[in-house]
Formats: structure tokens, C-alpha cells, sequence
């Protein structure tokens, strides 16, 4: 808080002030209304801060360091402790509890989210936008399924990693842990899939602390002895990759050994293939895919501070004409896109992207690392979008990018 200058670069940078007057700014509600949460002080009377988006990119710009985002989102959760938690954001912070009972029966769990009438409802009843892209359940089965009835044919190797696959992959796109998995044996390495649970990035942003803690603290019980081994940890979902590295160790204050260990067992999976590179161990066997493709690095993969590995990969892919994006962000930002109030913010900051997309030409899909992004992008432009690592399963010829089906 302290280092704050008040130089205001981060108001200029903001996605959301530029479109909105309803947050007044990241210095206004961070840093400078911190001061007025300090030592018994009456807390700041402005809750315009539930609607920074945590996009990060104030952390990004920030000449002196301020972690901007951090103090909004440790000052939406004094905010929910002192005057509760409406229940849409509660419904929005679980999705793994959602995933669970939509797979009693998909079909009908779709249904009745994806109609007319229950989404008018859903916006006057609890709040969630009409028309915010909420994703579909996986109808033929969870990622977990698919891999438990594939387990015996798996790859069996000496080198092993250990798959962190997100609820988005579970329940929604399980082609996305699929492809991941066959461009890890295609690499020779065996995947472990174990328990888990969601990474507790949904009740962090929403401000439910105390529920976040019970799921991370949940994960490192479940995925510490992997890390104790020696194994590395990767996830395709890079917001989930984040929050076990970084956010919820920092927002919860869990510095214990076993947070550690998991934060430095873990990896995005791009991050991971391009050090797999850098051994001179990642194959590069790729078939030709000569196609024009918009790349946006979503704000959490930025936030990791590693590059944009999957922009380096995929260009070693014969053929591909990869575009990258210069948008701030989507507008999404998780599941702040989702709530009526904020919906058409959330249109207005991923403006930029999609103006980008169509500045392209006659694309045919686009591709972004995070799931949210990915179903904000397929709003946005009417073209699909897809994962990276589906990209890359295509180019070694392991993957359908139409079907979304590994092959053989």
C-alpha cells in the first residue's frame, strides 16, 4: 500500500474504468482507499470496488510493484464478512458442487439453464445475465470417466507428471484434458491423474475466503505427496495453475510447508512443455496445419510472469499463422461477466478483443488458454475457440480439432 505514488498509470491501464464510471479506479479503491482500512478506522464506505474484474493488469503496469488486485480482492471479502454473500455469487463460486449434480443428468441440467425462460428468470431471480456465455455440461461423460475407462491403455513410463485438469475440464470441456494427456504420453510421459477439487479461484473472487481455504487446503492434503516425490504438477486450466502458485497461498496467508510444496511442483502447461524445449526433450514432430489463428493470452496466464510459452510453441507448427492479441483483456474476468449488473462491462472491456478477431479476416476459430475467456470469445465473435494444447494435440495428429476427439 505504502509503495503507491499515486502516479495513476494504473487508472490509465484499467479496462474497466475505461468503460465504466462505476469503478472509480485501481489507486482509488485499492491503495488509496487501503488507508482507510488501516488500524480500527471505519472501513472505506465505497463499494465500488466489487466491481474491479481482478484483471491484474494494475499489478501488470504498477512502476513500484503494488499489488492492486490483492488488496481489492482482501477488501471484497471484508466486504462479504460484514454484510454476507447475495446467493447468485454463491452459486457461482461453486462450480465443482454445480458440476457433480448437473452429471446426475447433463441433459436435463442443460436444458434448463440454456432456454429462454429460465435465463430471464435467472437474471430477475438471482441475478445471473441473460446473456453471459455460461458454458454447457459435458453430456457424454466426465474427463474423469474417460480417463479411468481409458486407464489400462495409458502410456506406462519411467518419467511421470501428474495432471491438475480444473473443473472446467471435469465437467465442461473434457476434450481439453484429453488432448493434454495425448500430447504428454506423445512425450513420453506417463499421467497421473489424481483426486482433487476445485482450486477454490471462484470463492476467492467472490470473497468467500474462508471456503476458498477449505479447497486449497483440500488440494495440498491430496496433491503434496506428488510434489514430495519429485513430480511436477501442470494444469491447462492457467487461472487454476495461478491460484495454486499464487493466489490462494497469498490471499489465505497459507505459507505452510505443504502450500509450498505445491506451489513450486506447479506449472502451467505451456510453461512446462517450453522447459520440456529447452532440454531439447519436447518433440517437434508436427504436421502441417496452414490456417490464420487469433491468439489472446488471457490476464491469469499473464499474471504468471513467465512469457507466453503457448504463443512460442505453437509457432514452431508448420503452416500456423498465429496472431496475437494486444486486448487488455476479454471482459469476462471468471465470473464477474455473469452477473446482470456487470455483464455489459464486461461486453464493453472485451470490445477490443473481438474488434481484433474480425480485424483478421476469415478466421475459423481462435485460441485462448483460459476456459472463461474461451466461452467470452465464442460470445463476443461467433467463431469457436480452443485451447492451445488442442492445437498442438492436432498438429502431432493425436487430436480431431472439429470432432474435439483424440483419435485411434
Amino acid at each position: 500500500m505504502d509503495a503507491c505514488i499515486k502516479c495513476n498509470i494504473c487508472a490509465s491501464y484499467c479496462p474497466v474504468t475505461a468503460v465504466t464510471d462505476r469503478f472509480p479506479g485501481p489507486k482509488y479503491a485499492g491503495p488509496q482507499a487501503q488507508r482507510f482500512r488501516q488500524n480500527g478506522q471505519p472501513h472505506s464506505p465505497d463499494h465500488s470496488v466489487d466491481y474491479c474484474s481482478g484483471c491484474r493488469v494494475c499489478n501488470e503496469v504498477c512502476p513500484t510493484g503494488v499489488k492492486i488486485a490483492e488488496l481489492n480482492a482482501r477488501a471484497r471479502a471484508q466486504i462479504v464478512a460484514e454484510h454476507g454473500l447475495p446467493l447468485r455469487n454463491r452459486l457461482l463460486g461453486r462450480n465443482e458442487t454445480l458440476g457433480k449434480l448437473a452429471q446426475i443428468a447433463p441433459r436435463l441440467a442443460n436444458l434448463s439453464l440454456h432456454n429462454p425462460v429460465s435465463r430471464v428468470l435467472a437474471e430477475k431471480i438471482v441475478g445471473i445475465a441473460r446473456k453471459a456465455p455460461l458454458p454447457r455440461f459435458s453430456e457424454s461423460g466426465t474427463f474423469g470417466d474417460w480417463f479411468q475407462r481409458t486407464k489400462e491403455g495409458r502410456l506406462k513410463s519411467d518419467k511421470k507428471v501428474v495432471y491438475f485438469h480444473g473443473c472446467a475440464t471435469m465437467y465442461y470441456e473434457p476434450f481439453v484434458g484429453k488432448a493434454a494427456v495425448v500430447v504428454l504420453e506423445h512425450n513420453g510421459y506417463e499421467v497421473i491423474v489424481p483426486p482433487q477439487n476445485c482450486c477454490g479461484l471462484p470463492l476467492l473472487s467472490n470473497g468467500e475466503f474462508d471456503e476458498a481455504a477449505k479447497y486449497h487446503h483440500n488440494n495440498v492434503s491430496k496433491m503434496r505427496v506428488y510434489a514430495q516425490a519429485g513430480l511436477d504438477i501442470v494444469g491447462t486450466s492457467t487461472s487454476c495453475t495461478l491460484t495454486l502458485k499464487e493466489e490462494a497461498p497469498e490471499l489465505l496467508d497459507a505459507f505452510d510447508e505443504g502450500s509450498n510444496q505445491l506451489k513450486m511442483a506447479t506449472w502451467d502447461i505451456f510453461e512446462w512443455l517450453w522447459a520440456r524445449h529447452e532440454a531439447g526433450e519436447l518433440k517437434t514432430d508436427f504436421r502441417r496445419m496452414a490456417m490464420v489463428l487469433p491468439y489472446h493470452a488471457p490476464c491469469q496466464y499473464r499474471a504468471h510472469r513467465v512469457g507466453k510459452p503457448a504463443l512460442d510453441i505453437l509457432w514452431f507448427i508448420p503452416g500456423l499463422d498465429v496472431r496475437e492479441s494486444r486486448a487488455r483483456c476479454c471482459g469476462i474476468a471468471g465470473t464477474y461477466g455473469y452477473k446482470a449488473e456487470k455483464y455489459q462491462i464486461g461486453m464493453d472491456v472485451g470490445a477490443e478483443l473481438f474488434d481484433f478477431v474480425m480485424a483478421q479476416g476469415d478466421v475459423g476459430m481462435t485460441a485462448c488458454d483460459s476456459e472463461t475467456c474461451r466461452w467470452q470469445l465464442e460470445h463476443g465473435t461467433d467463431l469457436p475457440s480452443r485451447h492451445p494444447i488442442e492445437i498442438l494435440a492436432a498438429a502431432y495428429g493425436l487430436y480431431d480439432l472439429g470432432q474435439r476427439e483424440v483419435r485411434g
